[in-house]
Formats: structure tokens, sequence, C-alpha cells
């Protein structure tokens, strides 16, 4: 069980009261692209084995959709930030990288 806490109006709750939206930080293809740009947009995810960055919508609070940086292995929640920002906080990413050395997932 995960348990998550909405960085917009501050609520911490099982999984269960979020909903999950896949991979954060994704860009949609433009008008313009071709149909393998826009396949690949559409299905070729990465799905990495430790930290990953996800979607969630605070589905049963705020409504709000945020950004969540987890580790897939261990389901440990390295926190929550708002979907409006292009990049992961750099306080986030510090923390991470103080909890898994060596990490080398975002630049």
């Amino acid at each position: 069980m995960l348990l998550l806490t909405c960085p917009y109006c501050g609520v911490e709750a099982e999984e269960t009261e979020f909903a999950p939206g896949g991979q954060a930080h994704t860009r949609r293809e433009s008008a313009g692209a071709d149909d393998a740009d826009f396949a690949a947009y559409l299905f070729e995810r990465k799905n990495p084995r430790g930290v990953h960055f996800e979607r969630w919508r605070h589905a049963y609070g705020c409504g709000k959709w945020f950004h969540v940086a987890r580790d897939t292995a261990t389901l440990e929640i390295f926190g929550a930030y708002s979907a409006q920002t292009a990049a992961p906080p750099e306080a986030l990413i510090a923390k991470i990288r103080r909890r898994r050395p060596g990490w080398e997932g975002w630049s």
C-alpha cells in the first residue's frame, strides 16, 4: 500500500483515494508529428526498476493533478510536487540522490 500526500491540500491518504495517471513529464507530440512519433508518445513509455516520476490525481479530495517520485522496487515515496512544473524540484532530486547514491535518472 502506498501513502501519498497531496501537495495542494496536504492530505495524506492511501493510494485508493488517488487515481494514477501514468508517467510524468511526457511531452505530447505536436499536430505536425508523423505517425511513428505519435505512436512512440502513446505506447513507448519508460518502465524503470527504481526511481520513477508519476502523475497522480487526488480523486476523492481536491481533484488536482500532481507528480510523485517513488521507487518502483521498494515503493518508497520520495515526495510529491505540482504537476505544473517542467522538472522535479532540485530539493527532491537531492533527496533521491542522498537515498540512492549514484542515481543519475534525471538530467
